[in-house]
C-alpha cells in the first residue's frame, strides 16, 4: 500500500500558476489531493500509475473577498485589465513507485488545454489566447520511516521547468502580443517542494489524514518569478465497504505576490477555503475510479483576480 502524492497543484500545480505581467491575475482552486481518493495510504512496496483530469472554470472576477460584475466594472485606472474568464482543462500522469516501506518516489507530468478571454484598457475589444501542452514536471521523494507505525512522512522534491512560457495572444487588440506568464503551461523557473503528511484510522470504519505543502521558487526566469504557495488539505474517509468509499476534504491555500518586471505584483496572491466531496469506486482488483466536486468556502484575492465558482476531478488509478 504506497502513498502517492499527486497535489493538484501540481496537476494545477505545473499549469496552473497564477500570474501575469502588467496584467490581473488568475487563480484558481486546485488544491485537491487525489492520493487519498486512489488508495489511500500504505507502505507495501510497487509501482502504481494514475491518471487524472481537473476541469477549471475561472468565470468569477474577484476583488478581495467578493465578486464584482466583469461587464459592468469600472477601476479607478483605465488601464487596469478586466479578464473575461479562462477555461482549462489538465491532464496528469502520476507514477508513483515504493522502493520500501519507508521510501519512495513520485513522478508527475501535466498536459494542459486553455482558453482565455480579457479586455486590456477600458472600452478595448475582447483580446483572446487558446494554448496548449506540456506543463512543468514534478518529482518528489517520500520518506515515511519516521515512527513504528509510519503514519508521518516527509516530501521533497522540485518542479522543473519543462513547460514552455513563450505564449502569445491569438486574437484582439492583444494579438501577437506575449500571453500572461502565469497562463503559460510552465513558469520557466526550478521550484523546492516541500512537505509532510500524516494517515491514521479512527475506529474500524474511518481514516483520517492531513497534508501541509511548500511550494517555493529557489530562481526565477526572464524578469519572473512565481508567488510562494502554502496549501493544506484535511479529511475523513468512510471505509466500511472497500469497493465505494466515499470521502470529504477540506482545502486550504495561501498564496502569496509574484515579482519581477514580468510579474503583477498588485494582482497576484489570495487565501482561499474549499469544501470538496469525493467518491472512490473499486473497479476491479488493482483499478479505481475517484471524483470530486471542489466548492469555495472562502477566498480572499488581492487585487483583480479571475476564480472559479466550482472546479471537477476525475480519475482513474491502477497498482501493480
Amino acid at each position: 500500500m504506497s502513498f502517492v502524492y499527486r497535489f493538484a497543484g501540481a496537476a494545477c500545480a505545473a499549469a496552473c500558476l497564477v500570474s501575469a505581467p502588467a496584467l490581473a491575475c488568475s487563480s484558481c482552486g486546485c488544491t485537491l489531493g487525489t492520493e487519498w481518493a486512489s488508495q489511500g495510504y500504505s507502505t507495501g512496496t510497487g509501482l502504481r500509475l494514475d491518471l487524472r483530469y481537473d476541469f477549471v472554470d475561472q468565470s468569477q472576477l474577484r476583488l478581495g473577498a467578493h465578486a464584482v460584475d466583469k461587464h459592468s466594472y469600472v477601476p479607478a485606472d483605465p488601464d487596469q485589465e478586466i479578464q473575461q474568464g479562462t477555461l482549462t482543462r489538465f491532464y496528469t500522469l502520476s507514477a508513483s513507485y515504493n522502493l520500501s516501506r519507508d521510501w519512495g518516489l513520485d513522478v508527475q507530468l501535466p498536459y494542459l488545454d486553455r482558453q482565455h478571454q480579457t479586455i486590456g484598457t477600458a472600452g478595448a475589444a475582447v483580446s483572446g489566447s487558446q494554448d496548449s501542452g506540456i506543463g512543468d514536471l514534478r518529482i518528489l521523494g517520500r520518506f515515511q520511516g519516521l515512527f513504528a507505525d509510519r503514519t508521518l512522512g516527509l516530501q521533497f522534491g522540485l518542479k522543473l521547468p519543462t513547460g514552455a512560457f513563450h505564449g502569445r495572444f491569438g486574437s484582439g487588440p492583444q494579438a501577437g502580443s506575449p500571453l500572461d506568464r502565469g497562463l503559460q503551461p510552465g513558469s520557466g523557473t526550478t521550484d523546492l517542494l516541500l512537505g509532510i503528511y500524516h494517515y491514521q484510522p479512527i475506529g474500524r470504519d474511518w481514516d483520517r489524514f492531513g497534508q501541509l505543502q511548500l511550494r517555493q521558487a529557489i530562481d526565477s526566469r526572464e524578469q519572473f518569478r512565481p508567488s510562494t504557495q502554502v496549501t493544506a488539505n484535511f479529511g475523513l474517509r468512510y471505509v466500511a465497504n472497500p469497493a465505494l468509499i466515499p470521502q470529504l476534504q477540506v482545502n486550504l491555500r495561501w498564496e502569496g505576490h509574484e515579482t519581477g518586471v514580468q510579474g503583477d505584483y498588485a494582482n497576484s496572491g489570495d487565501r482561499a477555503v474549499f469544501i470538496s466531496p469525493g467518491l472512490t469506486v473499486r473497479v476491479r482488483r488493482g483499478l479505481q475510479a475517484y471524483g470530486f466536486l471542489q466548492l469555495p468556502a472562502y477566498q480572499y484575492y488581492h487585487g483583480l483576480q479571475l476564480a472559479p465558482t466550482y472546479t471537477v476531478s476525475a480519475g482513474v488509478s491502477y497498482g501493480f
